[in-house]
């Protein structure tokens, strides 16, 4: 149970407003706490008013709207994925690292890998930078990240299929999006060699010149000035030759012209980055 003082910093809302909310809508409705009868508030409650607050923030919903909305749908009536994804949120916001676990446990045992990858940790990793502060930020991605690799190491590599070095530049740390497209990758028949976060060039040379991949994916997320982009994508495809480079990210959406100046390629996804290798088979096989 926690205090209203807690609540306004967790969900934004000021302390006033939610006891103006309480006494004009009835909501919420907190617990009285013994002895000195402070509000508390319970887990779900937390919740509630996060999402109260997210429909009039992005929908624009007026708060008497909100209300009436969040009440007549409660978390626990909710589709499976959506009601794992608001457990999530509220857990994280309380930096409550056991919860978090649990939820994404339950959410494994109860989904597909499909519906668990794809519709669930990767629309989690998304939002992230636009739901939490950093602290928060960083305990989400550390969980979701995880659940990523061991999916990812779980499933069985195909004996013949084409090989993907994935990897992020150097300097790049968020290796979320990576992850999720080595699950999608190997789930497609692909074999997968994760090198991660934060890869110089020279461990990219050294790595193509052991597996000589088919394809190597660059994850660039982290923004940067055209100079220092182009300086790295350079840097990367002459380790890399002569396997062809795919990048994919934010980071890299804004260089378009620089990618292609440079010989390499951009993919917003693994069904665009299989068609592309796709097209270089078939160019590689003409006379």
């Amino acid at each position: 149970m926690l205090r209203i003082r807690t609540i306004a910093r967790l969900t934004g809302i000021r302390e006033a407003t939610l006891r103006a909310w309480e006494r004009r809508y009835g909501f919420p409705r907190p617990m009285r706490s013994e002895g000195n009868n402070y509000r508390v508030y319970s887990r779900e409650e937390v919740e509630a008013i996060r999402r109260v607050a997210r429909l009039i923030e992005l929908d624009g919903l007026a708060v008497s709207e909100a209300i009436a909305q969040v009440v007549a749908s409660p978390v626990k009536t909710m589709p499976r994925a959506e009601r794992h994804q608001e457990r999530f949120w509220a857990a994280v916001m309380l930096l409550d690292g056991d919860e978090v676990s649990r939820v994404l446990d339950e959410a494994q045992e109860a989904m597909d890998v499909d519906t668990y990858c794809d519709g669930f940790l990767m629309p989690l990793l998304r939002e992230m930078s636009a739901r939490l502060d950093v602290a928060r930020e960083h305990l989400a991605s550390g969980y979701v990240r995880q659940r990523l690799r061991q999916v990812l190491s779980s499933l069985e590599s195909t004996a013949n299929g084409p090989r993907a070095l994935l990897a992020c530049p150097a300097g790049d740390f968020h290796e979320g999006g990576l992850l999720g497209l080595g699950v999608q990758l190997k789930r497609k028949g692909w074999r997968v060699t994760m090198l991660g976060a934060d890869t110089p060039a020279d461990a990219l040379r050294a790595s193509c010149e052991q597996l000589h991949p088919d394809m190597v994916a660059l994850s660039f997320v982290q923004r940067r000035e055209t100079d220092e982009f182009a300086t790295l994508l350079s840097d990367a495809l002459r380790a890399c030759a002569p396997s062809p480079v795919v990048v994919g990210g934010p980071g890299a959406r804004e260089h378009l012209k620089t990618t292609f100046t440079l010989g390499a390629q951009y993919a917003e996804s693994s069904q665009e980055l299989i068609a592309l290798w796709s097209q270089v088979r078939t160019a590689q096989s003409r006379p």
